[in-house]
C-alpha cells in the first residue's frame, strides 16, 4: 500500500510542478480596520503566509530529490513539514477571501443550511466563536460542509492542519486563532478578536463556496 502511495507521489512531484505563489490580497492592508489593523495584516501576509509559501516550495523540491533517489525514509520525515506549510498556505489563502470590509449577508440557501444545522445564524456564530476561543494553543476554527451527510458542521484544527485534508469537511469559513493573527491588537483577549471578526465576514465568498459544494 505504501509503495503504491509512494509511486503516485513520485509521479506527482517529479513531473511538471507549478511553483506556489503568495495570492494577491483582495483589499488593502488597512481595509479591515478597525477590526484588524494594518500592521497585523502586513505582518500576517508578508511574513507568515509568505514563509509558508517559501517553505512549501522548498519542501517539494526536497521531496522531488528524495523520490528520485527512492529515499522513502526521508519522504516520511518530510511529511509533517509538508502538512504544516502546505496547510498554512491553503488555510491563509481561504482566510483572506473569507474576510471583506463590505461584510454582506448569507444567501437564502446558505441561511437555510445554517438554520438546519444550528437553528439560526446567531447560534452558528455563537458556536463557531466558542470553538475558536476554545482552541488550545494555536489553530483554526471552521465552518465546513460534510459532503456525505449534506450538512454544515463546525470543527477545529490544530496548528496549520488543513480542514479537508484532516477531517474531510470542505471549508466554507475559517477563523485563524494563532496569536500572530490578533495579538498586536487584542493582546491575550482572543474572545474580543473572535467576536469582532464576524463584522468583516465575507458572506459573498461564503455563499459562493457553499453553492459550489452543495450542488
Amino acid at each position: 500500500m505504501f509503495a503504491r502511495t509512494a509511486t503516485v507521489l513520485r509521479s506527482a512531484v517529479t513531473g511538471i510542478r507549478r511553483v506556489h505563489t503568495l495570492p494577491e490580497l483582495p483589499y488593502k492592508y488597512e481595509a479591515l480596520e478597525p477590526i484588524i489593523s494594518r500592521d497585523i495584516m502586513a505582518i500576517h501576509y508578508e511574513k507568515h503566509h509568505a514563509t509558508y509559501v517559501a517553505n512549501l516550495n522548498k519542501i517539494e523540491e526536497e521531496l522531488r530529490s528524495c523520490l528520485e533517489k527512492n529515499n522513502i525514509e526521508q519522504v516520511i520525515a518530510l511529511s509533517n513539514a509538508l502538512k504544516f506549510n502546505g496547510g498554512g498556505h491553503l488555510n491563509h489563502s481561504i482566510f483572506w477571501q473569507n474576510l471583506s470590509p463590505c461584510g454582506g449577508e448569507p444567501s437564502e440557501p446558505l441561511k437555510k443550511a445554517i438554520d438546519h444545522a444550528f437553528s439560526s445564524v446567531d447560534e452558528f456564530k455563537n458556536r463557531l466563536a466558542a470553538a475558536a476561543i476554545g482552541v488550545q494553543g494555536s489553530g483554526w476554527a471552521w465552518l465546513g460542509w460534510d459532503q456525505k451527510d449534506k450538512i454544515l458542521k463546525i470543527a477545529t484544527c490544530a496548528n496549520q492542519d488543513p480542514l479537508q485534508g484532516t477531517t474531510g469537511l470542505i471549508p466554507i469559513f475559517g477563523i485563524d486563532v494563532w496569536e500572530h493573527a490578533y495579538y498586536l491588537q487584542y493582546k491575550n483577549v482572543r474572545a474580543d478578536y473572535v467576536k469582532a471578526i464576524f463584522e468583516i465576514a465575507n458572506w459573498k465568498d461564503m455563499n459562493k463556496r457553499f453553492n459550489k459544494v452543495s450542488k
